[in-house]
């Protein structure tokens, strides 16, 4: 697995070894980031990071910062261990957060976070809970005009428009790659989350990198 185009091409990324992370194929990774086209100064979010492909990817194509959320330990460190390898400068912002996709989407939200692509890639088996479960709080942390990029199997590709409900989004392209199927949805962007919302910061761990 590698970085497939711009500042860190050709850099290899560890993978996760014995354990369920399905990281996204350098051809699938390819055909996503053809049709985002320009995204020059995004700030992303790569929630179910995995190794962290895609946030790095994105990086590597211009973006200025990214977020990288993964609750599996394995594969936390994998993602540490790529950041450090391909980000060897100061000019990109970097943040790697342990926890709770939901609980950490809610947090975000709370401290005025906003992203403008977020890559939204769940275990295939839970893609329809996790997708309800996100439903008040993604919104929140989304600029006007920002995208979604919903990977999922093939199989569930019906979620789709029931993400774009939950989200409130626009679905702007659906497209099948074998057993995996990509989505774009555009987001409007909401006000921000109640601040009574039940969230606590040590849900989840943040090793951000300036």
């Amino acid at each position: 697995m590698r970085i497939v185009a711009g500042e860190f091409r050709g850099r290899r990324l560890a993978a996760v070894r014995g354990a369920d992370v399905r990281p996204t194929s350098d051809r699938v990774r390819e055909a996503v980031f053809s049709i985002l086209g320009n995204i020059d100064g995004n700030v992303v979010l790569d929630l179910f990071a995995g190794t962290g492909a895609m946030g790095l990817e994105a990086l590597s194509r211009g973006a200025t910062a990214a977020t990288f959320v993964e609750i599996d330990r394995q594969a936390h460190e994998v993602v540490r261990r790529n950041i450090d390898a391909t980000v060897t400068d100061d000019s990109r912002r970097t943040a790697l957060i342990k926890g709770d996709a939901e609980r950490v989407v809610r947090s975000l939200a709370l401290a005025g976070e906003r992203f403008d692509l977020v890559f939204f890639d769940p275990p295939y088996d839970h893609t329809e809970q996790l997708l309800d479960s996100t439903r008040g709080s993604l919104p929140t942390i989304c600029t006007a005009g920002s995208r979604v990029v919903l990977e999922l199997a093939t199989r569930h590709k019906n979620l789709v428009e029931e993400a774009a409900l939950a989200w409130g989004a626009e679905v702007v392209l659906k497209r099948a790659y074998g057993d995996t199927s990509i989505a774009i949805l555009e987001l409007d962007g909401q006000p921000m989350l109640d601040p009574s919302a039940d969230v606590d910061p040590d849900d989840y761990d943040d090793d951000s990198r300036d």
